[in-house]
């Protein structure tokens, strides 16, 4: 087998080797063996920059997660007014987690792995995330369009509303009941948030 050069493109071969094995068998019955040989690389090059499987994972989820996340709420946008774009974003970032394949994956077959992000500590993509929200929150206090308050407090409680919706909203829907739809509930995200927020 070729081994890794530690560049951009050879690491991301790796995560697209292991996100392929998580989607296929789930975390728990991936092997650092099966990435290396679906990568292409040897074992040992694998250890070297990642001790186990649940970090190669977890930097998996850190790479799928902050494109999800910029992807729904792109910087330095110039059409509508922060507010909008960061409601926009939020509901479109949560729409965009729960349709994505390897979250699916992970809650079905291996939850366990979520609970240290949920529990005890932000994680990377958590962080990114914050970020984002910074951003369009400080644009939002400077242009009057969303109601001013210490950002790292609104910033964090708009994480945890939006972390909430993705993780639990499965919990709570009822399709049988038109009211209490995905997409009903999607709707009242986006309540919730201009409530929020507006001055």
């Amino acid at each position: 087998m070729t081994p890794i050069r530690h560049n951009q493109s050879d690491a991301d071969a790796v995560l697209d080797a292991a996100r392929a094995c998580v989607l296929a068998v789930g975390v728990r019955r991936t092997t650092l063996t099966d990435v290396a040989r679906r990568a292409g690389v040897s074992r040992m090059t694998l250890y070297r920059r990642w001790p186990d499987v649940r970090t190669l994972v977890g930097d998996v989820m850190t790479r799928e997660w902050i494109a999800l996340a910029v992807g729904a709420m792109p910087e330095n946008d110039p059409g509508p007014p922060p507010r909008t774009r960061l409601v926009d974003g939020l509901v479109a970032g949560v729409t965009a987690f729960r349709a994505h394949p390897l979250l699916h994956k992970i809650l079905d077959v291996d939850p366990e792995l979520l609970l240290p992000y949920v529990l005890d500590r932000r994680g990377a993509s958590q962080d990114a995330l914050l970020g984002l929200i910074t951003g369009a929150l400080t644009e939002g206090h400077a242009d009057g369009s969303v109601r001013t308050m210490h950002t790292g407090l609104q910033a964090r409680s708009l994480l945890l509303v939006a972390q909430s919706f993705t993780l639990s909203l499965r919990t709570m829907t009822d399709e049988a009941d038109p009211e209490l739809t995905e997409t009903a509930f999607l709707g009242e995200l986006r309540a919730i948030l201009e409530r929020t927020l507006t001055p």
